[in-house]
């Protein structure tokens, strides 16, 4: 773990009347002139003004996630001039990032996330502190790296980090910010423990592991990260300001291709495990990967790139099957394969043989694994999942094959 200029003078006290910042103390000093210059247009705003933007500077703001949520979230939160922003992410830019992860450029390819992050930031505005988590957040650390902070922002993209953060917030009384983005649709809302509901009032349990398609399977529209997090900055910052009426017990659902924006009511659930009449659980519970691949204990079930690289050396091989979208076959395909989408697969069973060797991929072994539970419940014996997907054997078997 990392933590770079850290100040612990900066530390706010919550309030529960007004906003989640007290109200400011003197001991930050005066606006230098430039500073005045920087935030006028805050100023002018009745409001925010001086007195809103002191709170700004006092307020400590930890956003869980430096990806496609966290890049407009953190740019934005900076921009404002929120005293101290924690960054929370162990992971490393990539280049299929930048279609939407704005924080970082093609000079920052195999760079830590929150190395380039800082050095964004602190060119968007040199005083904002940082402080700069580099480690996967654990029902082992979660209490510890959030306690500090008055708001937390929910910038992940996995159920068992969202619920872990939820979790973590209802047992400290912090506000949690939430966004989601899959595809073309988002959704936002505040969750505070005692005040509303939380997210587990909203989702009592994670999905099954496997169940639902991360970003990298199904995709996401470039932009929709930025529309979705500079939402989840407009509520932080009117948190702090303890200005407007907050997304709190509501959930806002943002369709990009209708461009549509549609509410849905949410009420704090009295039997919720966490936040409810009698909570049960009572402390931080470490929540599998909800993609991980459905039987990861039946290694008979999978078959390795290189293996099948062998196999199809040897002879035909066996029937390869491709369950991604039509979209993605345009991209790439192993020569050879039949697709069926997995969304239609239960409806074209006629077109396979039960009792033939099948080998079935997508792009990265989520949604293929899915297939081969389907197709064994449906007595395919001899039917496995490529581990990996296509995406493992551009990498191992055909580094010449396009990439996504």
């Amino acid at each position: 773990m990392w933590n770079a200029n850290y100040n612990s003078e900066r530390r706010a006290c919550c309030t529960a009347e007004e906003g989640v910042v007290s109200s400011p103390s003197d001991s930050g000093g005066e606006f230098e002139p430039r500073e005045l210059t920087r935030y006028s247009r805050h100023l002018v705003l009745p409001e925010v003004g001086l007195q809103g933007q002191k709170r700004l500077r006092e307020a400590r703001v930890l956003v869980v996630g430096a990806g496609g949520l966290g890049s407009p979230l953190a740019l934005y939160l900076a921009a404002a001039g929120v005293g101290c922003l924690g960054l929370v992410d162990f992971d490393s830019v990539d280049l299929s990032n930048l279609q939407r992860q704005i924080l970082y450029g093609e000079s920052d390819l195999g760079r830590s996330k929150l190395s380039a992050a800082a050095e964004r930031l602190a060119e968007t505005n040199p005083h904002v502190s940082l402080d700069l988590y580099e480690t996967r957040l654990e029902a082992a650390n979660a209490l510890e790296i959030l306690r500090p902070y008055d708001v937390v922002v929910d910038g992940t993209d996995n159920f068992a980090t969202r619920f872990l953060v939820s979790d973590a917030c209802v047992m400290l009384g912090k506000p949690n910010v939430y966004g989601s983005v899959y595809r073309f649709e988002g959704q936002a809302s505040v969750f505070h423990a005692g005040k509303g509901p939380c997210y587990r009032c909203l989702f009592p349990a994670p999905p099954a592991p496997g169940s639902v398609p991360n970003c990298a399977e199904g995709g996401v529209l470039g932009v929709l990260p930025g529309i979705i997090g500079a939402i989840q900055a407009t509520e932080t910052i009117k948190l702090i300001l303890g200005h407007g009426e907050t997304l709190l017990g509501r959930l806002l659902l943002f369709d990009a291709m209708e461009m549509r924006f549609r509410e849905l009511a949410l009420r704090r659930d009295p039997d919720c495990p966490v936040c409810g009449e009698h909570p049960t659980l009572r402390e931080l519970e470490e929540i599998p990967a909800t993609c991980s691949p459905v039987e990861p204990g039946a290694p008979d079930w999978e078959l390795d790139v290189r293996k099948l690289a062998e196999l199809r050396s040897n002879g035909p091989g066996p029937l390869l099957l491709d369950v991604r979208t039509r979209g993605e076959w345009e991209v790439c395909r192993i020569e050879g394969a039949l697709l069926i989408p997995l969304q239609e697969l239960e409806r074209q069973l006629d077109k396979l043989d039960p009792a033939a060797d099948t080998v079935v991929y997508c792009h990265v072994g989520i949604r293929s694994a899915f297939a081969v539970e389907m197709l064994r419940r449906h007595g395919f014996r001899s039917v496995r999942n490529l581990t990996g997907g296509i995406e493992a054997w551009a990498v191992s078997i055909d580094p010449k094959m396009a990439r996504y």
